[in-house]
């Protein structure tokens, strides 16, 4: 599938942020780079880039950019910038005379569910589809009242346009074409003088081949025209990111509220989350080395440590997600340093109570507290892939995970109070009895465990 994406434009209500307007940068990306990324995660590598004011800047950079993730990407101009996006789209005609192609715009942010509707939709061979939001209110409009609206009856598009009568849902600007497109804009330009998409589609909303897939109620989608929208659709994107199913409750209220604001600065530099998930194990070693020399200055030297450590860990995956570098790989990587993370700062914990009471059981409640909470990680893939679909699916919520994020706590609030044996005996009964319980669960409902994963 080709996708032809409109750059063309000036984009003068972003200026204050950047231009031209596709070269924006939100959290870390171009605006341009984040759609047809987004575009590459829905299976589409075949690109064509309408450009006109300032073309030959996006050229010089989306060429550097397809090189480095291997796309297609080629280019149409259009000197006729100033005019209506559908002047540009006119542009394309000769190229895209035969196929099916995707359709959108460079300064709109959206998720992939949305393109993965619009891409199985079913069209005829001189039809259109569009993507319409039917919400009545969504989160992410920053003005309603500007937007392009539709209405829609029995699947099909009746009436488009800012300021229309009636209408039931709104134009994501996301569209699956046929060449019927190019005779509607040239029709809608010719008979009534306007250059506009919109336009278009009530040329063939009339004749009855405009058709509307239903973008779903878990799609997002904005268009980012003003510095309002930018700002809106900043914070959707930190808000997304912070929806892990499987954080626990003091990733989730805590630490992940910290490390979005670290995040924030991060995604506009080189590091890479590899590098951060190896800087949050060095902390983690360092604080280990403190609690080998035995002090309580140390220790709760350890401690603040291992929870920063805790905290920036969360970095790597949130910036993964913002800017399209989440790999098998890093995933993989990551867990291995937390398990070494977990070893070394247990075994810390183990010298250090060993050095005060000098006896086998503090030996032996460290390793059981080292074996168990080794045991929770490598479980917990299954566990959570289970628990999460059935418990969601039940009761409507997530349910409380105790897994690595609880672990860093109870040894910082243990360090606090200088009661470390009596920590690594809580975390030893903790972390084994939680590992039986989720071993009973498995079970009792190891069909469909199998099946979930």
């Amino acid at each position: 599938m080709k996708c032809l994406i409109l750059a063309a434009g000036r984009g003068s209500r972003l200026r204050k942020v950047g231009e031209p307007k596709p070269l924006v940068k939100l959290l870390g990306l171009t605006l341009i780079e984040r759609s047809i990324l987004t575009l590459k995660n829905c299976g589409i590598n075949d690109f064509y880039v309408v450009i006109g004011y300032k073309g030959e800047q996006i050229k010089d950079f989306l060429r550097r950019f397809s090189q480095e993730n291997s796309l297609n990407i080629n280019f149409i101009e259009n000197p006729e910038w100033q005019r209506e996006n559908a002047v540009s789209v006119l542009k394309a005609k000769d190229v895209l005379k035969e196929d099916k192609f995707l359709l959108c715009m460079s300064d709109h942010i959206f998720s992939e569910s949305l393109v993965k509707r619009l891409l199985e939709s079913d069209i005829g061979n001189e039809e259109i589809s569009l993507c319409v939001d039917f919400r009545i209110n969504p989160p992410f409009l920053p003005n309603p009242s500007e937007a392009t609206k539709v209405l829609v009856e029995d699947g099909r598009i009746r009436d488009i346009g800012k300021n229309i009568p009636r209408y039931n849902g709104y134009d994501t600007g996301f569209f699956l074409c046929t060449p019927i497109i190019f005779s509607a804009i040239e029709e809608s330009i010719q008979r009534n003088k306007n250059e506009t998409l919109s336009g278009a589609v009530k040329i063939l909303a009339e004749k009855g081949i405009a058709r509307a897939v239903d973008a779903g109620t878990d799609s997002f989608w904005i268009d980012i025209d003003d510095y309002e929208a930018y700002k809106k659709a900043e914070s959707f994107l930190i808000e997304n990111i912070s929806k892990k199913n499987t954080d626990g409750p003091v990733s989730k209220y805590l630490n992940r509220r910290l490390s979005l604001r670290i995040t924030k600065y991060l995604v506009n530099t080189d590091i890479t989350p590899n590098k951060i998930s190896f800087f949050s194990f060095l902390m983690s070693l360092i604080a280990s080395f403190n609690f080998f020399l035995g002090k309580y200055m140390y220790l709760l030297l350890g401690a603040i440590l291992a929870q920063i450590s805790s905290i920036i860990d969360g970095c790597d995956g949130e910036i993964a997600r913002l800017k399209f570098q989440s790999t098998k790989f890093g995933a993989w990587f990551d867990a291995i340093l937390d398990r070494y993370s977990d070893g070394f700062l247990l075994f810390g914990l183990t010298i250090y109570a060993y050095l005060s009471h000098k006896s086998l059981p503090v030996l032996f409640t460290g390793f059981m507290a080292i074996i168990g909470s080794f045991v929770n990680s490598y479980m917990a893939d299954k566990y959570d892939q289970f628990m999460i679909k059935e418990f969601v699916k039940v009761n409507k919520s997530v349910p409380i995970r105790i897994g690595r994020d609880i672990r860093i706590m109870i040894i910082f609030i243990g360090a606090i109070l200088n009661q470390v044996f009596l920590t690594l005996l809580f975390m030893a009964l903790l972390m084994n009895l939680e590992n039986i319980r989720r071993i009973l669960i498995i079970y009792q409902n190891q069909k469909k465990v199998w099946e979930t994963g």
